[in-house]
């Protein structure tokens, strides 16, 4: 027969219950030490306290954050340099003499002399205008100044204006555009849909430093793509890179629908050029070679390259002299109709459009160009001297 003490069995649970409080204290004294630092590596939520510590009350107090990098530095530079470009007409009322606004625009102010600044925008901001305002973004809300045409050219899209420079805080450094890439941040400022949206930015990346852009029936443009948003309104704004220098003026949006992304601005050293003779001349003096009725080689059939113009099978790009202008360049040089132009000093020419933007982005009035080309299937050499483009 079995035995059961019970003084044995009370005392055993004494010691039992004792073990278990002591262990309680032990562990709730654990937990408590060691739950901040648990929190702190996310193995427990913040709410784990119920009743706040240090760390959750810190966890609903306001954060403020300075946010200070690349773009915010490079807009802080560059944004102030940007101002509106306002289009006056008359309005057409035999009643009312005040023009009105037609349109709107971006510029950018990239020259600080003495009384004046100039301003950089796009020739067809300005197109037609009768008087033309420019706005200063200040805390104010703007300062309209009148501004003063002093060129424009169409083919390249541009237009140089001055102003008092009176109201000038800042002007635009700029960059080189030679030197981008394709994937570096890039930054639009401009006004979108109007002077509402003054000083508007949107950032994105270099698309292509060099995309042509076939801008008229016989002209073809190299510009910079982005995707940065170009919207209308920000013609003749600016496109900065990282550091804040103006690498384009914002030219050319395609608009289609389902596009978005593709945004187009003149390099600023295309643009240089430009704005140089604008400012000097009031117009922009192109070299000319004397060539007229260019034709396009690929645009004829085979058999013609062939029988007509004698060319081998393997030429299907270049252009074909349909006249020369007696006393030019090219007249001089011995180039005549028929003659089939395939490079310019040693670079291949693929069309008109191609010739004409190698004539104004690289050569100067005055300056002499080697000619390849070919005259009854045997292929040639010579040197022009480049001379200035006639009015007319």
């Amino acid at each position: 027969m079995g035995y059961y003490d019970r003084s044995d069995s009370v005392r055993r649970g004494i010691i039992i219950f004792l073990t278990a409080v002591f262990s309680a204290v032990i562990g709730g004294l654990l937990v408590l030490t060691l739950s901040p630092a648990l929190v702190k590596v996310g193995l427990l939520p913040q709410q784990y306290f119920a009743g706040g510590t240090n760390d959750q009350k810190e966890s609903n107090e306001t954060v403020n954050v300075d946010v200070n990098n690349d773009i915010t530095q490079a807009v802080k530079k560059a944004r102030p340099a940007v101002v509106g470009v306002v289009n006056l007409q008359k309005s057409g009322d035999p009643f009312s003499q005040e023009p009105v606004e037609s349109g709107t625009g971006s510029g950018v102010i990239f020259q600080k002399k003495g009384g004046k600044a100039l301003v950089v925008t796009n020739h067809h901001v300005i197109e037609g205008a009768n008087q033309i305002g420019v706005v200063i973004p200040d805390k104010n809300g703007g300062k309209s100044v009148e501004a003063k045409l002093l060129g424009s050219d169409p083919p390249t899209d541009l237009a140089v204006l001055e102003i008092p420079s009176k109201y000038v805080k800042r002007v635009a450094t700029f960059g080189n555009s030679d030197k981008i890439k394709a994937g570096e941040p890039a930054i639009a400022i401009g006004n979108p849909l109007g002077l509402e949206f003054s000083q508007s930015v949107t950032a994105g990346v270099i698309s292509s430093p060099h995309r042509q852009i076939q801008i008229a029936e016989n002209l073809e443009m190299d510009v910079i793509q982005t995707d940065a948003a170009i919207n209308p309104g920000n013609s003749g704004g600016a496109l900065v890179n990282a550091t804040g220098q103006l690498i384009g003026i914002n030219s050319l949006k395609i608009a289609k629908q389902g596009v978005e992304g593709l945004g187009f601005a003149i390099p600023v050293n295309d643009a240089k050029p430009i704005i140089n003779d604008l400012i000097r001349y009031g117009e922009v003096r192109r070299p000319f070679l004397g060539v007229e009725g260019l034709k396009d080689v690929e645009s004829v059939h085979p058999r013609v390259r062939s029988d007509e113009l004698g060319l081998p099978d393997a030429i299907d790009e270049g252009v074909i002299i349909l006249g020369t202008i007696t006393g030019s360049g090219a007249d001089k040089g011995g180039l005549s109709r028929l003659d089939v132009i395939v490079q310019l000093d040693g670079k291949k020419i693929r069309n008109g459009s191609q010739l004409r933007s190698y004539l104004w982005k690289n050569k100067k009035v005055g300056d002499e160009m080697k000619v390849t080309f070919y005259r009854d299937g045997e292929k040639k050499t010579t040197t022009v001297t480049l001379t200035e483009t006639p009015s007319s």
